[in-house]
């Protein structure tokens, strides 16, 4: 079910219709009014609309990088599965060539 939470971003209040929960669009509201803060005290002489391309360009970034490192984390973790994969079937493997009196059975 969709809800109105009225939010306030660089001065500005913005009624914000979502299905999110009020508490989450609150918060992620928060930080945008915090990068546009940011930006505002770096960049004084630039209008809103600069600001916000500016905050949605580091907001992408941000997102880029996220990805990127989760990407990366991710071919990690693939690549120490396969090796303990590996390390698996080499060690089934020499262990089904071994003698039963050497597996003490």
């Amino acid at each position: 079910m969709k809800s109105v939470v009225t939010v306030e971003i660089a001065g500005q209040r913005y009624p914000i219709r979502s299905g999110l929960d009020a508490a989450y669009v609150v918060e992620l509201a928060a930080y945008v009014d915090k990068k546009m803060r940011a930006t505002s005290d770096a960049a004084p002489a630039i209008d809103m609309l600069g600001r916000a391309v500016l905050v949605a360009l580091n907001l992408a970034d941000e997102y880029f990088r996220a990805r990127q490192q989760e990407s990366f984390s991710h071919g990690q973790l693939s690549e120490r599965a396969l090796r303990l994969e590996r390390l698996v079937d080499e060690a089934l493997g020499s262990s089904e060539s071994l003698p039963m009196s050497n597996l003490g059975i």
